[in-house]
């Protein structure tokens, strides 16, 4: 066992509005050889997800902070090149939250790591349809959604990692899938994927009102269960366009993660009580005891051809910051990853 030379992207600058190069700083560090109880790995993979723009603020959130001049971190799958730890061996491909790196050293608790499950799948497939994007979508649209078949889902920011699962998993459940996505290219991808209605953001007139012109006209029936992925003018439009009792999983809000003000909340919230409508953030790591039902549901689906994902990938440690700030602009269709080797 040795050292091994490895580069790691630490976080230099807190970011006023939307993040830029300048705010990451690639360094060269030596990765030890394991002690007792440690084990090291040489990454194959990493991720970016929009959570990780508020691990750039100073404020207490659900997420550690990232911290000034120290190593950022975010899930990868590696390979283990060495170990003393008894529950893992050379070869062994595993998980961690031990990413923006290309190797590191460290015992697998103090980085959450774990075995790869037996399964038919690409390890990258871990970063996304069968990790935490998966499940995320599986728990929001189940658990909170709770969609019956003929009931009308709409998906925003229907193309990305989340959304497309979501709405792939509405459709098994046998509902009427409406989405939205940026562009006709993530058009396209969606209505291959068995999307019912697409609305193109991009191509509609700016504000709540065109959108929800748009979503009534995709769903004249309206909407029983909206899944969020970006808040502001959407969400607007999903409660403008709910039915009574409409379920509303609040997953995140990218519209408003680069905000240098207070947004303007929906102005149609008082539609919330005459409708009684059920609108329910939630955090995946909260349920994370859905984990084995989803990975048993999610083998048979992708096996059975009713789910495909969709991968953004950027190669070398280097690219990892483009691959971030891709993610606001909308730079990826599926799950956006860095490969690493």
């Amino acid at each position: 066992m040795s050292s091994v030379t490895s580069r790691e992207w630490r976080f230099r600058s807190r970011p006023v509005g939307e993040p830029k190069p300048s705010d990451f700083e690639l360094a060269t560090v030596e990765s030890a050889e394991p002690g007792d109880g440690q084990v090291q790995v040489r990454n194959l993979w990493m991720t970016v997800d929009p959570y990780m723009r508020g691990r750039m603020n100073e404020v207490k959130s659900y997420a550690p902070g990232f911290e000034l001049g120290q190593a950022m971190t975010g899930g990868a799958v590696g390979e283990v090149i060495a170990s003393r730890d008894p529950g893992y061996k050379p070869g062994d491909l595993v998980s961690s939250m031990a990413g923006w790196r290309e190797a590191f050293t460290a015992a697998p608790a103090a980085v959450g790591m774990n075995k790869l499950p037996a399964a038919n799948l690409p390890p990258q497939a871990f970063l996304g349809v069968a990790g935490m994007p998966g499940l995320t979508a599986y728990v929001g649209l189940l658990k909170i959604g709770e969609p019956k078949p003929g009931e009308t889902v709409f998906v925003s920011g229907a193309a990305g990692a989340v959304g497309s699962i979501v709405c792939q998993i509405a459709k098994i459940k046998g509902c009427r899938v409406v989405a939205s996505a940026g562009g006709k290219d993530k058009v396209a991808w969606l209505k291959g994927i068995g999307v019912d209605e697409v609305i193109d953001y991009k191509a509609i007139e700016p504000g709540p009102q065109a959108l929800s012109k748009a979503l009534r006209a995709a769903a004249p029936n309206g909407v029983d269960v909206y899944f969020d992925n970006v808040g502001g003018d959407h969400l607007t439009a999903a409660i403008d366009c709910s039915n009574p009792f409409a379920r509303m999983p609040i997953c995140g809000m990218i519209s408003i993660y680069n905000a240098t003000r207070p947004q303007p909340g929906p102005y149609n919230m008082a539609l919330i009580v005459g409708r009684q409508l059920k609108i329910q953030g939630f955090l995946v790591f909260s349920h994370y005891d859905m984990q084995p039902a989803f990975l048993k549901d999610m083998g048979a689906w992708i096996s059975a051809g009713k789910i495909k994902y969709e991968e953004t990938v950027m190669n070398g440690i280097e690219k990892a910051p483009d691959a971030f700030l891709a993610l606001f602009s909308g730079g990826n269709t599926g799950k956006m990853l860095v490969k690493l080797s």
